[in-house]
């Protein structure tokens, strides 16, 4: 691979990224791996079956990204996950909105997708949604407030925020000595509450759904930072990461990505503009979710049920892209992602998700309550 120009590596980059996202939503649609059903099945019914699925994949994650750090494969200090900035308003803003927006949405950026490809129409829609509201986020009306007002809420580090950085300067310890214990330490208790509960264990989809997502996480990283990295790019003589849109390494996320498929949809005759790492992401999962509904005979078409139920839908599709712009990833993007790297700013996207997504269930049920 070594050997390949950029231009040649853009392929392997870009047929992984489907591959792996097929997978995912191959597996996805079968285990109901679902974010959001996590969440209100924990807060509404006390069953934890899908939310340990998650924490599995968030385990398996860590353990994974961090041995191909440590293996030297890859170098997770080159994604935007351990940035020195740490814009502290953006993650607890972006993610509470994207928590709320996935609850009243029926589900997360890869949940939509998943979706889409078992044929529900309603989720069609809320991609449609997503895509315009990130992009308004990046570049348009959102994206004045986010940068003029969340973003400027942030501090500089002296190192990354990843807690390896983070605590190699008061501990007085390199960070390559760190980053083996601290990814134990957080994983292991992880995998024992996860496997402390016999109908987790008894149940093989909640096993196949948490590992193979996590494997799939990881097999990102390896795609993007060890498969497109160059050293020193002909060009610009710069380290680079081709087929990707931010220019770093990237793994899976689904929102932002969301918008650059749809930009992509609409200036197709634009030659400038080219199919990235998220934008063959997208495709894969919702090509794997269609595949195996079709082979399950479960594709269902599916649309909104009235009135309330679309504008629910809307608002939620509005807030995923705005807060998933501006957290920097969904549940997917900074809650396996992202924790997968360590980073302390992960962790507060991923607290606030969880946060707002209780939120809404708590003000749905109270609706509910009030008709009746």
């Amino acid at each position: 691979m070594n050997e390949l120009t950029p231009a040649q590596l853009v392929p392997y980059v870009l047929s992984g990224a489907f591959l792996l996202s097929f997978v995912f939503g191959a597996v996805g649609n079968k285990t109901s791996f679902c974010t959001m059903g996590a969440v209100a099945d924990w807060v509404n019914m006390g069953d934890t079956g899908r939310m340990r699925m998650w924490v599995l994949a968030i385990a398996v994650a860590i353990l994974g990204a961090n041995a191909l750090h440590l293996t030297g494969l890859v170098d997770l200090s080159k994604s935007i996950y351990q940035s020195r900035n740490f814009t502290w308003l953006s993650y607890l803003a972006g993610g509470f909105a994207f928590g709320a927006g996935m609850t009243l949405a029926s589900g997360c950026g890869s949940k939509t997708l998943i979706r889409i490809g078992g044929g529900n129409l309603k989720s069609l829609v809320v991609f449609l949604v997503i895509g315009i509201s990130a992009y308004m986020t990046l570049r348009g009306l959102f994206g004045a407030f986010r940068a003029g007002v969340l973003d400027a809420a942030a501090v500089t580090l002296a190192s990354g925020q990843d807690l390896p950085s983070l605590l190699a300067g008061p501990l007085g310890l390199p960070k390559s000595g760190l980053v083996p214990g601290l990814a134990l330490l957080i994983a292991v208790p992880l995998l024992a509450w996860v496997f402390a509960s016999r109908d987790f264990r008894c149940n093989p989809d909640y096993l196949l759904g948490g590992v193979v997502t996590g494997l799939v996480a990881v097999g990102a990283w390896y795609v993007s930072g060890h498969v497109g990295h160059v050293a020193e790019h002909p060009d610009t003589l710069e380290e680079a990461f081709v087929a990707t849109s931010s220019g770093r390494m990237e793994a899976f996320s689904f929102v932002a990505p969301l918008a650059y498929t749809l930009e992509y949809l609409m200036l197709w005759t634009d030659k400038s503009r080219t199919i990235t790492f998220g934008i063959a992401s997208v495709a894969g999962v919702i090509a794997g979710s269609a595949a195996y509904a079709l082979a399950a005979g479960k594709f269902r078409w599916e649309g909104f049920r009235d009135a309330e139920d679309t504008a629910n839908h809307l608002v939620g599709g509005v807030l995923m892209g705005f807060g998933g712009v501006t957290a920097l990833g969904c549940t997917i993007g900074q809650g396996l992602s992202g924790l997968s790297t360590l980073a302390l700013g992960s962790l507060l996207a991923f607290a606030a998700m969880v946060a707002g997504s209780v939120c809404a269930l708590k003000y749905q049920y109270w609706r509910l309550m009030r008709e009746e």
